[in-house]
């Protein structure tokens, strides 16, 4: 018999975003166009359930080119790719399909203006994440310097003499970067930034979703990947925002339940690469264990949609 009762609070917007939708379909549609096997460099997207799901469509996920039959079509990931990689598949004449989130690529053709007009960039973002490699290998190395942290902005040293320029991850903790970027433009106060936002709407509309919520809830789950840029800020913000707990679940076999058994009030929250059908799983499980008060909070909804490539065209 279920004694215990719980309130939870899903937090809106969550879970996929315009780009990482489109990036799952490329694939599908590119399966259908082409048939199975479609190689894709790289996770699709940084969600296991969702590569899984690929993969047992004829999808294989490669580490690099060489690892696809030049007469195989190869997808690039949501997260982009350096032009040398453009490149190379250019030169071997592989059938490419670019599935790079249209406001990363925003992010690529700011960064190669930059460079164009002899500007040297400092790039906002996380060492190692795919998205900042590609933004970086949209230049020449000697272009472009990393910032992750205020400590860095505080201390870097660019080329002497040489004009300045911040583009930033398209998925970095709002706050965070506007922290950093202050220190940017106070130390270096004719930098250019960019013609609009480089942190994605998604990325904003679920970190305030999680924020709305934060300070009344005893325990925030974010459903996500641990490679998951997006999924761990929310985590952050989570706990930034007065949250007495926030911890990230790849799924329901995640959850500890001990956790659960000492929270009055849960929030609930997935990044932009975890599908609904994840959150959908946490709450049934919720519900064999608790009497669950279930409701929705936040006003924000999302009508983005963006156009596959051309080359999936029929």
């Amino acid at each position: 018999m279920k004694t215990s009762r719980k309130k939870l609070t899903i937090a809106a917007p969550r879970g996929f975003c315009a780009g990482v939708d489109r990036a799952v379909r490329i694939v599908e549609v590119a399966l259908e166009k082409f048939g199975a096997p479609v190689y894709v460099r790289h996770e699709i997207v940084h969600n296991k359930t969702v590569v899984d799901g690929l993969a047992a469509k004829g999808a294989i996920f490669v580490d690099e080119l060489d690892d696809v039959p030049t007469d195989a079509p190869v997808v690039f990931s949501a997260h982009g790719v350096a032009r040398a990689v453009v490149d190379e598949a250019e030169r071997r004449n592989m059938i490419a399909v670019d599935a790079t989130c249209p406001l990363v690529t925003k992010v690529h053709i700011e960064t190669r203006r930059h460079a164009d007009n002899h500007r040297h960039i400092l790039l906002i973002g996380h060492a190692g994440h795919p998205e900042v490699e590609g933004t970086m290998g949209q230049v020449n190395p000697d272009e472009v310097t990393l910032i992750e942290t205020v400590d860095d902005a505080r201390h870097v040293t660019p080329p002497e003499g040489a004009d300045l320029a911040f583009a930033t991850q398209t998925t970095l903790s709002v706050d965070d970067t506007a922290e950093i970027i202050s220190v940017l433009q106070f130390r270096f106060p004719d930098i250019s930034g960019p013609r609009g936002e480089d942190i994605c709407y998604a990325t904003t509309n679920r970190q305030k979703a999680v924020k709305d919520i934060a300070g009344a809830v005893d325990l925030m789950l974010v459903i996500g990947a641990e490679n998951s840029s997006n999924s761990k800020r929310l985590v952050e913000v989570a706990k930034l925002a007065g949250a007495k707990a926030a911890f990230l679940i790849a799924d329901k076999d995640a959850i500890d339940w001990s956790l659960i058994d000492e929270a009055d009030h849960i929030g609930l929250s997935a990044g932009a690469s975890a599908p609904e059908t994840l959150v959908e799983d946490v709450v049934a499980a919720l519900r064999q264990r608790y009497q669950i008060d279930v409701s929705e909070h936040g006003k924000i909804r999302e009508t983005v949609n963006f156009k596959l490539p051309a080359i999936l065209a029929s």
